[in-house]
């Protein structure tokens, strides 16, 4: 794949079939929408290129607003990468070119710079500044297509149990504990990578000594709170380690502040500084409190021995 990364002098020669999204997840709806892209270049004999930002447009357009993400703009591109997609175009969303209308952005940027011959845009996808009087639709993109030389398409949606798959549908699962459907929506279990920073090390002295993990953005999505069985790679290792993860706010210990600990069952050395990318198999309990630390002892062995019992991630 090669990456593009969007400047004044970017000037793409060869005719492309694109797509263009967010991406956030690069789920199987996504996967769904490039392969029609691909296969399309194909049967035009042109090269196939995704278009995504750099950051969350809606960033952009309302500041206060904080995004949950499912993959930083790293992962996704190494997402992309794993398809047969030939560029991607990484857009460097700002103020001015959130002011470009529908029809503006795709004279100015999808034409004249990315040589954009046809256009295959997602089932609920939109672009361009909205006009508040009058949204813009896909209808509009057509027209707009034909005045300015692309032909406009749309796929349609990727259905999974009866679900279109879309980022929002993934977040919902996720927001819900239901790691196991994020998973089918995804294509692979959800993960999320961070540093191992100090704790209070409540867990080691029940005999579970946890890894506090410090998410690498604030704005990656995390689960709801609970403790939930997952394999964790240390630093890229490639290893899946076996193990369990609360999140939450230790409410046995009284505790108010939001945290992600992970106890491995397999791993005794220390990980202090160390990368973790943690992998969501499934969702074991809520989090609770208990009357007592012996009780939350007792029920920490019993998530450990399910943890044990359950396949790991691939």
């Amino acid at each position: 794949m090669n990456t593009i990364f969007l400047d004044a002098d970017t000037n793409v020669a060869e005719p492309q079939v694109a797509t263009i999204g967010f991406f956030d997840g690069v789920h199987l709806g996504h996967q769904y929408l490039i392969n029609k892209v691909i296969d399309a270049a194909r049967d035009y004999a042109m090269q196939s290129m995704v278009i995504t930002f750099d950051r969350h447009p809606a960033t952009v357009v309302r500041p206060e607003y904080k995004p949950q993400l499912l993959t930083g703009i790293d992962d996704k591109l190494a997402l992309l990468s794993r398809t047969a997609i030939d560029n991607c175009v990484v857009l460097p969303f700002d103020y001015n070119m959130s002011q470009l209308t529908p029809k503006e952005f795709m004279q100015t940027i999808l034409k004249r710079q990315l040589n954009t011959e046809v256009l295959i845009i997602g089932y609920d996808n939109h672009f361009g500044k909205r006009n508040s009087d009058k949204p813009e639709g896909f209808d509009d993109y057509v027209g707009y297509g034909r005045q300015t030389g692309i032909d406009v398409m749309r796929a349609a949606p990727k259905s999974i149990e009866g679900v279109n798959v879309s980022s929002s549908v993934v977040r919902s699962f996720l927001s819900d504990g239901q790691v196991e459907m994020a998973a089918k929506c995804l294509g692979r279990q959800y993960r999320i990578t961070g540093i191992v920073v100090p704790g209070v090390q409540k867990g080691r002295q029940l005999g579970f000594p946890t890894a506090n993990i410090a998410p690498e953005s604030v704005a990656t999505m995390l689960p709801a709170p609970g403790v939930y069985h997952v394999a964790v790679e240390i630093d890229g290792d490639g290893i899946n380690h076996n193990g369990i993860m609360n999140i939450g706010t230790r409410p046995t210990f009284g505790g108010k502040d939001l945290t992600i600990e992970v106890h491995l069952l397999d791993f005794k050395d220390d990980l202090y500084g160390e990368k973790l990318t943690v992998k969501f198999i499934s969702r074991i309990r809520e989090e609770r409190q208990f009357d007592n630390e012996l009780q939350l002892k007792e029920q920490l062995k019993k998530d450990a021995a399910q943890a044990a019992q359950a396949e790991l991630a691939n």
